[in-house]
């Protein structure tokens, strides 16, 4: 999950700012394991009320034949030194930690300074709207009213 112009796997957002992980100056593409961790995660930044987002978010995936290796369940410094090691030895092309937002599911780090990041197939993406996606249920009404909260009557038959 990104905006549009975004979605290059070069890691330079991470290289410039940092990523959760991963130290300023380390390139490194942030994925998820499933794209609702990427949903949920992408949705932890936007204001509440969904006001004034962009509109130009995507939802991204691709196919790496690559398993990743699993970073250990540490402290967040020592998950930050154990990236920031693992990105600049270029051991592995992929890196699994276990998400903090949703724990069945994991961050994937890709570093784009492995050898096999250059072929990784681009991003196939699709358009994707917060709101769209966050709309009020039309069956909310109905299952928050008084009389629908209350359980059946007993058939008496």
């Amino acid at each position: 999950m990104t905006r549009a112009p975004f979605v290059a796997l070069d890691g330079l957002g991470a290289q410039l700012y940092g990523a959760r992980y991963a130290p300023p100056g380390h390139a490194v593409a942030s994925l998820a394991s499933e794209a609702a961790l990427a949903v949920l995660i992408a949705l932890r930044y936007q204001p509440a009320d969904l006001q004034g987002i962009a509109d130009d978010f995507v939802l991204g995936w691709t196919e790496v034949d690559a398993i990743p290796e699993r970073a250990p369940d540490f402290d967040e410094a020592s998950t930050r030194d154990f990236i920031g090691e693992w990105l600049g030895s270029r051991r592995s092309l992929l890196a699994a930690i276990r998400s903090k937002v949703l724990p069945e599911a994991d961050v994937i780090y890709l570093n784009p300074r492995h050898p096999a990041a250059a072929h990784v197939p681009p991003l196939v993406m699709r358009p994707f709207d917060f709101a769209q996606c966050l709309h009020r249920p039309p069956m909310l009404d109905h299952y928050q009213s008084s009389d629908n909260r209350k359980p059946p009557p007993h058939d008496q038959n």
